[in-house]
């Protein structure tokens, strides 16, 4: 239960915040927020399942309120607040902004740091290496040893804190994997790499109170046993941007690997266990053995699929670069050493942590020579990389069909690599899995977002995370204080074309000009790349200067955008789904959205074909239950891009008749914030 002494102290660190910020003003729906995570943390619902699903519009200052429900309670209880979101740029703010801000006036003394995962950290030792013994190096240039030796500088002068996002300067991803740190050669127990950053940013984690990290990082730390965060049953997690959860879920849960050319990458993988036999001590001779004995035995049970690969070429890709298995039915010998393939690649995998383990206890022992070292640690690092591909896919593919089919298994082409074959796998559904990790062990789990519903229910995301029958779980969607209707407009234009029809993209080009007004900073939202590269073209044709997605960075492109505003200039962003989530342009900064197209997710993938299909066999229908509230929420999302602080207001102009024509148009419309609307059908 919430203690009376919890709830002053949440009391006194508000009042304390109200007379730090000169503005700030406390709301109903905030309050709302700060209460029911609080009680729901505490177990005032539930004793056990302690989980909250918690949609908070914009502006109702959702991260002050979980922060205030929550960092008290992790603190008198010997807890810890781990804060996971999906964006970079929401981490970046909390670190940076929002918990200093609270530490500073809370009067509560805790630590708090950014948890990223190891591959987004450079190993210092690896690029002092890369400089004095290029050699070692062999796929690296001399202008990758030029930003090496100004990255070492950069670093040396503390200019630079030794991660991918903190980079002063632009690093080609080639050179990256060269530095990137990574568990064989950034090893703990070396004296030469305590100092490096990926380890001095893992010291931190002992000493902090509350830690902030992505979704993806938090389920594969889950799934490995609390490697590097505490174990969940101390854990308060607050999953922010929650309606991403699934996805990343999915993502993590997903496995792909290529198919064709592993003789290659195999009988270098022999060669180095016959060198290792040959350098290494007495002591470490068997493992070595062992290792060519199970790489040979891989290799063996793959044979009977790549005597088959060219046959099946000719009918996966005769007219697309993907090939969906239905039902998630693999071709039978496929199937049939899909299992054996999971266990033999397994056991390399064991066999490489143990060869990894007589290698570091030669080094140790000054057994083995200096400048091989650099080199053998990359060779296997490279060849854990591969079999860890490989493992992941096998191990899903081996797995036995369900009636229900529980997974998307398909063979996709890469452009411009006719001789390469990526096998992929995909879970369909994540519930058993998310329960698994994260609902049933966790002490308290919190699911935030400004769109955590669909069409204004809750059903939805509860069915999807599987939380709808579970006992205790709270629901509460607080509205955004913002006045929409005296705001905020939403225009729907008259359009002869919908999306789906040739003439579409002529009439947005024709259309789109009168709806970009001059001296304003208008965001213009499309579906595709392509379609947003052809409507470009046409209109800069017209005279118009554009800021164009994919033309410059994102940051780069952004400042040109603020600076154009601030010199009140037109200035007009084009930008494609991931403009829509995550971008904060606020006051003048954007006063004009234009959607161009609703998004709904292209039906074609085979993620999407799978999930339709395993509706489709249940009885169900997959538009109405799929792709329909999946495209109302993203269509949510995009719409609040524009009113971002109470004193915001512009326009949102939708070039899709389809919220008129189609029966889910007017749901679509209603789940809108309230804005005033004008429909010219």
């Amino acid at each position: 239960m919430l203690t009376t002494k919890t709830q002053q102290s949440i009391r006194a660190i508000q009042q304390q915040i109200r007379n730090a910020l000169p503005n700030y003003c406390v709301r109903q729906g905030q309050n709302q927020l700060i209460a029911e995570i609080a009680h729901t943390i505490a177990g005032s619902y539930h004793r056990h399942h302690r989980i909250a699903l918690v949609e908070a519009g914009t502006g109702t200052g959702k991260s002050l309120a979980y922060l205030l429900a929550c960092i008290p309670y992790v603190l008198t209880h010997n807890k810890t607040l781990v804060i996971a979101t999906a964006t970079v740029a929401l981490q970046e703010q909390l670190v940076r902004k929002d918990l200093p801000f609270f530490q500073q006036h809370s009067g509560l003394d805790f630590e708090f740091c950014l948890v990223k995962g190891r591959q987004r950290y450079a190993c210092i030792e690896r690029l002092q290496e890369m400089l004095q013994q290029p050699e070692l190096f062999p796929d690296s240039s001399m202008k990758h040893q030029a930003l090496a030796t100004k990255l070492l500088k950069a670093w040396q002068q503390r200019h630079w804190l030794g991660d991918s996002d903190s980079l002063p300067f632009a690093v080609p991803d080639a050179l990256w994997q060269l530095i990137q740190a990574d568990p064989y050669h950034c090893h703990r127990g070396s004296r030469r790499h305590q100092h490096c950053p990926f380890h001095l940013a893992r010291a931190e984690i002992t000493g902090s109170q509350v830690l902030v990290t992505n979704q993806a990082f938090l389920l594969a730390d889950l799934e490995a046993g609390s490697a590097q965060l505490p174990p969940p049953e101390d854990c308060v997690y607050v999953i922010d941007e929650g309606h991403h959860l699934v996805d990343s879920a999915r993502s993590f849960l997903s496995a792909s690997a290529p198919l064709v050319q592993q003789e290659l990458w195999l009988e270098k993988a022999l060669k180095f266990s016959q060198r290792m036999q040959a350098n290494l001590p007495e002591s470490a001779l068997k493992t070595a053995i062992k290792l060519q004995e199970l790489i040979d035995d891989y290799r063996r049970d793959y044979q009977p699929i790549q005597q088959q690969i060219p046959a099946f070429t000719k009918t996966w890709f005769h007219d697309k670069p993907q090939h969906r298995f239905a039902d998630a039915a693999l071709p039978r010998v496929v199937s049939q050493q899909s299992e054996s393939l999971a266990k033999s690649s397994r056991q390399v995998l064991n066999q490489l942590e143990q060869l990894h383990q007589k290698i570091r206890e030669a080094i140790l022992e000054q057994q083995l020579p200096a400048r091989a070292i650099s080199s053998t640690l990359q060779e296997l690092s490279s060849f854990d990389q591969k079999f860890s591909q490989q493992q992941s896919l096998w191990q899903l593919w081996a797995e036995p069909q369900h009636p229900q089919v529980y997974q998307a298994r398909w063979v996709e082409q890469p452009e411009q690599q006719d001789h390469q074959i990526i096998g992929c796998a995909s879970p369909l559904r994540v519930q058993a899995q998310l329960e698994r990790l994260l609902f049933r062990p966790a002490f308290a789990c919190v699911l935030c977002s400004a769109t955590l519903t669909a069409l204004n229910s809750f059903s939805y995301p509860l069915r999807e995370l599987g939380l709808d029958q579970l006992e205790g779980v709270r629901t509460l969607k607080v509205d955004s204080p913002f006045a929409y209707a005296e705001q905020g407009h939403i225009l729907l234009p008259k359009m002869q074309h919908e999306p789906t029809a040739d003439g579409f993209t002529a009439e947005l080009c024709q259309l789109l000009p009168e709806y970009l007004p001059k001296q304003q900073a208008s965001l213009v939202l499309f579906a595709s790349y392509w379609q947003m590269n052809q409507v470009a073209e046409a209109l800069r044709a017209k005279g118009f200067d554009l800021l164009v997605q994919g033309e410059a960075a994102r940051q780069k492109l952004l400042e040109q955008h603020r600076q154009n505003v601030t010199a009140q200039k037109t200035s007009i962003l084009f930008g494609t789904q991931s403009f829509a989530e995550g971008l904060d342009l606020p006051g003048t900064l954007l006063t004009n959205l234009v959607i161009t197209k609703l998004p709904f997710a292209v039906p074609t993938s085979p993620l999407e074909e799978a999930m339709s299909e395993a509706v489709t066999k249940q009885g169900g229908n997959p538009f109405v239950q799929l792709t329909v509230p999946a495209t109302a929420k993203k269509l949510v999302q995009a719409c609040g891009r524009l009113l971002r602080q109470e004193q915001d207001s512009g326009q949102i102009v939708i070039l899709d008749r389809r919220l008129v024509s189609k029966t889910y148009g007017k749901a679509m419309l209603d789940a809108l914030p309230p804005f005033k609307r004008s429909i010219h059908y």
